[in-house]
């Protein structure tokens, strides 16, 4: 059974990388999500709210687990007896970091494989920053973002829904002139 580790911090969970984990759900028999717990990024979401974001966006795929994890991505991947892990690349701008991890792991740990994958061109543009900032400051970003990570985000900068605010509805927050 041909095993790969998805990683990624995933904060939030974005179309693209949606898209990303479609296309590694056919190529491999399992794939594993992994939520990276430590990081140089602060994460608006836990570890354990990002998992469970996740499985609520790909709970129906079958052969998709989704995992929190600490430590060395090629020492989980091994544990895990992964035979490769995916990266998304959206842009030339992400290849050199990618590709400079990708060799690091190569000499840590031989035997698993670098794939890169590149999601559809319509998420090219799209980052979880992005759309950090973009929910942050009151916009629609149900095109970037599953319906449960949107409703999230929604709920943690206490901003209405778009139906809400097309209705001329207000639930707490204005903008300051």
């Amino acid at each position: 059974m041909r095993h790969c580790i998805y990683p990624g911090t995933f904060d939030p969970f974005t179309n693209g990388h949606l898209d990303v984990l479609l296309r590694a759900a056919k190529l491999f028999d399992r794939v594993t999500v992994a939520v990276a717990l430590s990081s140089t990024k602060e994460p608006l979401f836990t570890a354990e709210q990002r998992v469970a974001l996740i499985k609520a966006t790909v709970g129906r795929m079958p052969n998709v687990d989704v995992v929190a994890f600490d430590g060395l991505l090629v020492e989980f991947a091994h544990k895990q007896k992964a035979h490769a892990i995916i990266r998304g690349l959206r842009a030339l701008s992400d290849f050199e970091f990618e590709f400079n991890m990708a060799l690091m792991n190569r000499h840590l740990e031989p035997q698993v494989e670098t794939i890169f994958v590149m999601p559809n061109e319509s998420y090219s543009y799209t980052s979880s920053t992005l759309v950090k900032q973009i929910a942050r400051l009151g916009g629609d970003v149900t095109k970037f973002v599953p319906a449960p990570v949107a409703e999230a985000l929604r709920q943690v900068f206490k901003h209405p829904t778009p139906r809400q605010t097309r209705a001329g509805k207000q639930s707490g927050w204005h903008r300051r002139a």
